[in-house]
């Protein structure tokens, strides 16, 4: 009869529950598909989060030096932050078309306002004493920037830089509605297919995936911290 369930074309989400070894076969039975995907979505993640941060940068270095600036400009970021990453992405589609290039720009957008305010807080934590003595020691402004603002600002922007990739890599999640490939491909085909395993699976890599590159990020923090280089170099006490 038409229309009515199939049990044997659809994995319960009871037996996943009861075993959930299913999803991970699918992982291990199709990893030349599985890299592939993880790939799209690493593309789609650094290349997004590498022009953010060449947007912000910049923005962030207005908005320390004109303080005026500061709240019309993370406002607006802000105001864009709220919006629906699906509603955006639909916004985009009939500029930039249903493909890779809207769910990108989407992902830029959505990273703005976390990126500028972590750089301007970095950039706005810097003591003037330090630039100050810096220019006492004939640095020029490029040996300021390299070698006294940015060992600084390092830290936090590197925090800042962490969150903008975990919404980049869910936002990309999202995007293979679109057409833009990546590890969503899983989840939305599991959905069409009603195949639980395919599902599971997705999200199982994506939280994965999310789950190193915080990893990865949160340890880069950690040893760029001015404190702990400081620690390091310090002569041990005496006993």
């Amino acid at each position: 009869m038409g229309g009515g369930f199939n049990p044997s074309s659809s994995i319960s989400s009871t037996s996943l529950i009861q075993n959930p070894g299913i999803p991970m076969s699918y992982i291990l039975k199709n990893p030349g598909m599985m890299f592939g995907l993880i790939l799209e979505h690493l593309q789609m993640t650094g290349i997004a989060v590498l022009i953010a941060i060449a947007i912000a940068l910049p923005l962030a270095l207005l908005v320390t030096h004109y303080h005026w600036l500061s709240v019309p400009v993370l406002g607006f970021l802000g105001t864009l932050y709220t919006i629906p990453s699906l509603a955006l992405i639909i916004l985009l589609v009939p500029i930039f078309g249903l493909n890779r290039q809207s769910v990108v720009i989407a992902m830029i957008i959505y990273t703005q306002v976390i990126l500028v305010r972590h750089f301007s807080v970095g950039l706005q934590a810097i003591e003037p004493t330090m630039l100050e003595a810096a220019r006492g020691m004939g640095m020029n402004v490029w040996q300021r920037w390299w070698q006294v603002q940015v060992p600084l600002i390092l830290p936090i922007c590197l925090a800042g830089v962490r969150l903008a990739t975990i919404v980049a890599v869910a936002i990309a999640t999202i995007g293979a509605k679109f057409g833009a490939g990546g590890l969503g491909v899983l989840l939305f085909d599991g959905i069409a297919q009603s195949r639980d395993d395919k599902i599971l699976a997705g999200a199982i890599v994506v939280a994965l995936l999310a789950f190193v590159l915080n990893g990865i990020l949160l340890g880069l923090e950690s040893s760029s911290s001015p404190l702990r280089k400081i620690r390091q170099v310090s002569p041990p006490r005496a006993v």
